[in-house]
């Protein structure tokens, strides 16, 4: 099976990608494209998958760079190939032939570019990382490399809907505290649980920072054919589950 990958027009200018799971060389509960040494899936196996989105991005392996994610809002300026993952939940880069790379199963993968100064980003932006600022301070770090915010756009690609992303009042409260006008990403659920929308708060964390965003509008935990989805392994008692990969070049 050929690879499946989600693309954006406000990214154009450049080779980016939210690839779905088809076309992977992953079974069991990872079968398809799974891209995270995270999880328990045979290395060897993993590093095929990521040769396939190298290849797709035209890039060496090695060009294909990461970070170490947890949920933070640190940024990381990538100079060239590497294998080593810094820790930090964010990329920035304007050294030509870098494919920043981000992985997700549920959290925004979002993408940046500044297309007129020649500055790419890349963010994993879960509840954490997004009331943290980490879109705020990928925006920053593009702005130290030469990026001017109006001319940057951002793409949050497939992360959990608002639908499917039930949490506790305890976990609203945290977000009220920060700002009483979040009230506004939450609906009612089933008794004293809150529907949360995460890319909708992506967005406006984007906006109020002055860049042109967009969503792509596609469900993870929805779609279990397309996408993985940490939330729906959990309800469905999987050992593990999958990463996404989303990766844009300059």
């Amino acid at each position: 099976m050929t690879l499946e990958i989600i693309t954006a027009d406000a990214l154009s200018d450049f080779r980016h990608g939210f690839f779905t799971r088809r076309g992977g060389a992953s079974s069991g509960v990872f079968e398809g494209l799974n891209c995270g040494y995270g999880s328990s899936d045979q290395r060897d196996v993993v590093a095929t998958n990521r040769a396939r989105v190298a290849d797709a991005m035209e890039v060496e392996p090695v060009a294909l760079v990461g970070v170490h994610q947890y949920h933070s809002a640190e940024v990381v300026n990538m100079t060239g190939p590497t294998d080593v993952r810094p820790k930090a939940d964010a990329m920035v880069t304007a050294t030509p032939g870098l494919a920043l790379s981000i992985l997700t199963a549920d959290c925004q993968p979002v993408l940046f570019a500044d297309a007129q100064n020649g500055v790419i980003g890349a963010a994993h932006a879960g509840w954490g990382g997004a009331l943290g600022g980490v879109l705020e301070a990928t925006v920053d770090a593009m702005e130290t490399l030469g990026a001017e915010r109006e001319h940057i756009q951002a793409v949050i690609g497939p992360c959990i809907s608002q639908s499917a992303y039930e949490v506790g009042p305890d976990y609203m409260d945290r977000f009220l505290d920060d700002a009483p006008e979040n009230a506004r990403f939450f609906a009612q659920g089933k008794g004293d649980r809150v529907q949360f929308d995460l890319p909708g708060y992506g967005l406006k964390r984007l906006r109020d920072a002055g860049v042109h965003a967009e969503w792509t509008r596609h469900c993870t935990y929805s779609d279990p054919a397309r996408f993985f989805s940490y939330r729906r392994s959990v309800h469905d008692k999987e050992a593990d589950y999958g990463r996404l990969i989303a990766t844009i070049r300059l």
